[in-house]
């Protein structure tokens, strides 16, 4: 198989393409209400329109048979489809930011992929940005949560789209039918983003801002369009109204489903569910005491301040209510463990995720049990997944392992590159890159419109690798390296032959 045949075979990536270039073309709809911004439409509809007419060329040009392609060249090729989709988005993405002069290259990049990664890192300032790109922004956010595969699964399934739908990092199958469980998604979201909207329109937001906000909440992503995030606001209204958001963004989105069902006992057995549960239940005093005793701040601000900061981190969202510069060194570590630990499996959080690191907790109190225990009873362990009950076995636990320690070399490599590039010291690196790895948003300065190309650089790697699941990253590697081997070896057979 070589690259033609690939190409050939597996016209999903005109499809994606063709997505993309309609994604791009929404932020257009702002025009109306912001008649005097109408000079950066041009940017936007190059971008769109080449991507629209690119992915119409492929789809009519390209095979839909894929029938020849053996299985574990079919799950190769949907890592390599969607790990190409994804840049292709950060690229396309980043173009109306270049055009219209707002950012440089690598900025616009920058900004794209925590776009569409659902970070909320920024590089812009909000303050004097236009209107249309703060849309853009949080439609980015908004769309990369569901993700790519996701959103073109509501309207075209084709032979390869369960592969995709499983390749870009979608464990649950909510519904038999795939179609059926994208648009099952997407209903709840919108309903989240029609309700979360209104409130904070209740509550004095003006509707722009409720919209942005909403959409950002609801990814877990936390571009805001006010440079001190929520806490410009001052509200209390409006920081609970963003807590719930953030809480339903970083649920699972079967169990989402369930509670909109009302199914609140099968929903409350959800392993992952308690345990987030339980982590807000013990770090929110822990952290409310660290701020009162350090901060000299009331006992009531302190618990509501720990409360929304936490959410934020664990959730991923990255939105802030408070500088954490002066924040006590206990407190900003707990907020790093969160951010490690990160949000639910299956939703659009990032991080570890709360299941993996259930596992780890339940697969180490075993060993331990196991290990103090004078007699030599066989246990089987399980959780509960949405789903059903599930064993906890070796495999599993191999899995589970195996990702952690790949996670946690990552941050350690990331970390220590963030300190040369920086200047900074290793506790504010390691909160930014937890930050960045985690697709959290949240920062302790390092991240802005001077920050330097080589932290731009560190940065957008490990968005990516943290929003797509690092091993997803590798595969799309390995199988774009196969491919090209491949090539090389039938070119060098040809040559010998001749």
């Amino acid at each position: 198989m070589i690259i033609e045949d690939y190409f050939y075979k597996c016209n999903n990536i005109g499809k994606l393409i063709l997505l993309i270039g309609l994604l791009l073309g929404v932020p257009l709809s702002v025009l109306p209400f912001y008649p005097n911004e109408i000079k950066f439409a041009i940017a936007f509809l190059i971008p769109s329109v080449v991507s629209i007419i690119l992915g119409v060329v492929l789809c009519l040009t390209l095979k839909h048979d894929d029938s020849r392609l053996q299985w574990l060249q079919t799950i190769q090729y949907s890592h390599l489809t969607v790990l190409f989709a994804w840049f292709y988005g950060f690229v396309a993405g980043s173009i109306p930011f270049v055009i219209s002069g707002q950012l440089t290259f690598v900025q616009a990049l920058f900004e794209s992929v925590s776009g569409w990664t659902t970070t909320g890192l920024s590089v812009v300032d909000v303050a004097v940005t236009p209107n249309i790109f703060l849309f853009h922004r949080s439609f980015m956010q908004f769309c990369g949560g569901l993700g790519f595969v996701m959103v073109m699964v509501m309207f075209i399934q084709g032979k390869q789209s369960m592969n995709l739908f499983n390749a870009e990092g979608h464990p649950d199958k909510l519904m038999p039918n795939l179609k059926r469980t994208a648009r099952i998604i997407l209903l709840m979201y919108l309903s989240f983003l029609a309700t979360g909207t209104f409130l904070y329109i209740v509550f004095g937001m003006n509707p722009f801002d409720s919209l942005l906000h909403t959409m950002s909440a609801l990814s877990t992503g936390g571009f805001s369009t006010k440079a001190d995030s929520i806490g410009e606001y001052n509200s209390l209204a409006i920081e609970a109204i963003t807590i719930v958001l953030m809480l339903i963004g970083t649920t699972n989105f079967a169990v989402l489903l369930m509670i909109t069902k009302r199914k609140f006992k099968q929903a409350q057995r959800v392993s992952e569910l308690r345990f987030m549960l339980v982590l807000l239940a013990v770090f929110v005093p822990i952290v409310a005491f660290s701020l009162f005793y350090g901060m000299y701040l009331s006992a009531t601000e302190s618990i509501w301040v720990a409360l929304f900061n936490i959410v934020s981190a664990l959730s991923t969202t990255g939105y802030s209510t408070v500088s954490y510069t002066n924040w006590p060194p206990f407190s900003v570590g707990i907020l790093i463990l969160l951010m490690l630990i990160g949000g639910g499996f299956g939703s659009t959080a990032g991080g570890i995720k709360l299941t993996r690191v259930y596992l780890l907790l339940r697969v180490t109190m075993e060993n331990i049990r196991k290990r103090i225990s004078l007699s030599r009873r066989v246990t089987a362990p399980y959780y509960y997944k949405a789903q059903s009950k599930t064993p906890i076995d070796g495999e599993l636990a191999v899995d589970t392992l195996g990702f952690i320690s790949c996670y946690l070399g990552i941050f350690i490599i990331g970390t220590l590159l963030l300190t040369l590039t920086t200047n900074s010291t290793l506790p504010e690196a390691m909160f930014e890159f937890a930050s960045t790895f985690g697709t959290v948003g949240l920062s302790i300065g390092l991240t802005g419109p001077t920050t330097g190309t080589a932290t731009l650089i560190i940065q957008m790697v490990g968005m990516i690798l943290g929003r797509l699941e690092i091993f997803i990253v590798l595969i799309g590697i390995y199988s774009g390296i196969s491919l090209l081997n491949q090539r090389f070896q039938k070119m060098l057979q040809s040559r010998i032959m001749k």
